[in-house]
């Protein structure tokens, strides 16, 4: 396993950033509107040296049930688009917060209370956001 710090040295490994134009990007922030995800926001970390990913997209939604089907439109709609699967996800048994991590861009699909609680943006507030209507 490589150490963090290639991980973290894109030029090096050969990682290409995203951008907002990126394929992946679109099809996961129109995977959470076919599903009817809420309050979309993107944060882009690519000028935080120690950000895990380039962006961060977080939505949320007003049930458990609604969670795990934006979180399966995300997966499905990215794996039919742009032929990718994810390289880790988490949450999928309790549904308040499900991450899908792509490497290069996470997200997190929140219970409205969960992202109440959590308060990422607020963490990561030296990041860019945009918001997206829904």
């Amino acid at each position: 396993m490589a150490p963090l710090s290639v991980l973290n040295d894109r030029k090096r490994t050969g990682i290409i950033r995203l951008n907002r134009n990126s394929k992946i990007f679109k099809s996961v922030i129109k995977a959470i509107r076919e599903k009817k995800g809420e309050k979309i926001v993107c944060l882009d970390l690519r000028k935080i040296p120690e950000a895990v990913a380039d962006f961060f997209v977080i939505c949320e939604a007003s049930n458990t049930t609604q969670v795990k089907a934006i979180s399966d439109s995300v997966e499905d709609t990215v794996k039919k688009e742009c032929n990718e699967i994810p390289y880790k996800h988490e949450g999928h048994q309790a549904k308040q917060w499900i991450l899908i991590d792509y490497i290069n861009i996470v997200i997190h699909i929140m219970h409205a209370e969960t992202r109440k609680f959590y308060k990422l943006e607020e963490m990561w507030s030296d990041a860019e956001l945009e918001e997206y209507d829904s």
